[in-house]
């Protein structure tokens, strides 16, 4: 694609006087609006800033590569300007947030194809130093231009040799796509340098990008994974030497990462039906980290889901003044709109179920590959509780969230233990992936799982409930702390719902208002979904993953729908300070709401059931404490353990 043809020198200001984002922002997007790029300034900003609040755009060399996706763009254009003084409130990949030159992106909505080159083509440019030096003393926007679209080429690189080494890499990220292009540009570099052809896989956004052939694997010396997530494909390379890092770690020593390949390779990749997965050299706790995050990862889909048809079936029922849509008896209502949102509201809730099972299953894939992918998938229907169902069991509490890290964790080491340590007769061989392996590791998930799982986490929630019962008629302000404690406590998982029963059957007698149970319902998601857009202007960094960051947005909305799920990822990935936190923030927002007189008796917590709320003020006071309180929190404490190194992101 030829950069200067979805661009004009109108659009490249050079050595502009801007101080701060927000005013780099609005002047290029004005500059795009007046050359006929966009239809609508706001729409378009709006797209911008919805992408700055999922991950950073600055990457090294003070460049950020800014872009939003929107109906008011007719077609892919993009605007650049060169700073007199770089700004230092652009968060960046390498932390030092001053950013100097910023290329804005414009993109048709639903036109990912020309999103993808248009950013693919661009980060490739920039990862050249050369390139990047130039730019910055190009003296005129023709000259710019000319730049971009004739890169500098390295003068000292070496031809390759007839018969040179070739090394095949494979680059992927969670969220986004440069640093999937930039990892494989960085190492294509550093091979070429050191007269190795390297062939790049990119698995990005899009789906996998420049596929090696199994003629250019059998012809490779061996091959580096550069990837956040698990690559696809991996028994491709059977028999092949391989290196796992980052995706980022290119990025800041491609020479170093070859060179780690070359000396020390972590081991030889086997088959994907029958081998140990390629991380299976990392430490244990690097293994357990990847395991939770490919899990969440995958996980977040599934609460999306739930979470949109119960919000939707929640709309349709309040409507005519229905608070639970669920009710059996709308199953079969007069009312149309009403019979569908009792469907809805089933639906959501039975995708929901799912939550668990898909999240343990990726975790134990993450560690043992498609050996642990169905014990995984087993070990999280039983945190789930789906056994309970499945069994006619009647009161049974399942383990929840903890049960499901436990029970993810456990059934990837030992399908991994069990796939690495079985040797069979090359004849029987197949039997180890779809016999032995699998059906081992779920017999001794059965076994952890009624021996220690269910008993420790299921007994512990029983005796919180039976500890709510217990002070169900005790001080107001204590049983406010205890019924808000225990709604935080699992966001919908047994305890929260435990809490619930107790507090509604009291709300129903007219004994106790709902006020602690609702607010105690929003405050978290709402709380740890402002976190992810707030700690950038608190701190100056990012103090959660591109995944978490994602999932906050999601978080937050959900909230306000009182749909407390789309925080669990936040509760898996670092339990004891998300769920500290929430539970402290939500006491502290229902105390507050309940000392200045606000009483909620239905229990309608999501936005629309506030109307309904005595002493709205007072309500809306005790929330927006809990909030703030669960936010700041959040990003100061995780702050101070990644600078003391006992807290990472990715």
């Amino acid at each position: 694609m030829s950069l200067s043809s979805i661009t004009t020198n109108k659009l490249i200001v050079l050595d502009a006087d801007w101080e701060s984002r927000e005013k780099i922002l609005d002047e290029l997007a004005r500059r795009l609006y007046e050359e006929g790029k966009i239809t609508d300034k706001t729409a378009f900003l709006d797209a911008v800033w919805l992408r700055e609040n999922l991950s950073e755009t600055g990457f090294e060399q003070g460049i950020a590569i800014p872009h939003g996706k929107s109906l008011a763009v007719p077609a892919p254009a993009f605007a650049v300007a060169r700073l007199k003084h770089p700004v230092d409130d652009w968060p960046t990949m390498d932390g030092e947030d001053n950013v100097d030159l910023v290329f804005l992106l414009a993109v048709p909505e639903g036109d990912d194809d020309g999103h993808l080159k248009l950013l693919s083509t661009l980060s490739l440019t920039l990862m050249q130093e050369e390139n990047v030096y130039a730019l910055k003393r190009a003296a005129d926007p023709v000259s710019f231009l000319t730049l971009l679209d004739s890169p500098a080429h390295r003068a000292d690189t070496p031809p390759l040799a007839q018969h040179a080494r070739s090394l095949i890499v494979i680059t992927s990220c969670p969220t986004g796509i440069a640093h999937t292009y930039m990892a494989a540009e960085a190492l294509e570099k550093a091979g070429a340098a050191r007269g190795i052809r390297v062939l790049s896989e990119k698995q990005g956004a899009s789906g996998t990008e420049d596929e090696v052939t199994p003629e250019e694997i059998r012809a490779a010396d061996g091959v580096i994974f550069a990837a956040s997530l698990p690559p696809k494909g991996k028994g491709r390379f059977n028999g092949k030497p391989y290196l796992c890092v980052p995706v980022s770690e290119p990025l800041r020593d491609a020479d170093g990462v070859i060179s780690r390949f070359l000396t020390a390779p972590e081991g030889i990749v086997q088959d994907d039906t029958q081998s140990a997965p390629v991380s299976a050299s990392k430490s244990l706790s690097g293994r357990l980290y990847q395991g939770v995050s490919s899990g969440i990862s995958y996980m977040i889909p599934v609460i999306v889901a739930a979470g949109l048809m119960i919000g939707v079936a929640q709309l349709l029922a309040g409507a005519f003044g229905v608070t639970n849509p669920a009710d059996a008896r709308y199953a079969t209502s007069d009312n149309r709109l009403l019979e569908t949102a009792h469907g809805l509201s089933l639906y959501g809730t039975m995708i929901m179920k799912f939550m668990y099972p898909v999240f343990a299953a990726y975790m134990a894939w993450s560690i043992a590959d498609r050996p642990g992918l169905v014990p995984g998938f087993i070990g999280g229907a039983f945190a789930g509780g789906l056994h309970y169902t499945f069994w006619s069991i009647d009161g049974g509490i399942p383990s929840g969230f903890l049960g499901a890290l436990i029970l993810g964790m456990a059934a990837g080491l030992i399908a991994d233990a069990l796939n690495r340590h079985i040797h069979l007769h090359k004849h029987l061989q197949a039997m180890k992936p779809m016999l032995i392996v699998p059906g081992l590791t779920v017999l001794l998930l059965f076994f952890l799982n009624s021996g220690f799982v269910d008993p420790v986490f299921g007994g512990l929630n029983q005796a919180l409930q039976g500890f709510i019962i217990e002070h169900g008629r005790s001080s107001a302000l204590l049983l406010s702390v205890i019924i808000a404690s225990l709604t935080a406590f699992d966001l919908g998982g047994p305890v929260n719902k435990s809490a619930g029963a107790i507090a509604i059957g009291l709300a129903a007698d007219h004994i106790f208002p709902l006020t602690p149970r609702v607010l105690a319902i929003v405050i978290p998601p709402i709380g740890i979904g402002l976190a992810t857009l707030i700690d950038r202007f608190i701190v100056h960094r990012r103090v959660f993953d591109d995944s978490l960051r994602v999932t906050g947005t999601t978080s937050l909305i959900l909230g306000f729908l009182a749909i407390g799920e789309g925080a669990i990822p936040f509760m898996l990935k670092n339990p004891l300070i998300t769920i500290t936190l929430n539970i402290l923030g939500a006491v502290l927002g229902s105390v507050i709401a309940i000392q200045l007189g606000s009483v909620q008796w239905y229990p309608l917590p999501a936005v629309w059931g506030w109307p309904l709320v005595e002493n709205l003020p007072a309500y809306l006071c005790g929330m927006g404490v809990g909030i703030a309180f669960i936010a700041i929190s959040n990003v100061l404490v995780r702050y101070y353990f990644i600078k003391h190194g006992t807290l990472k992101i990715d």
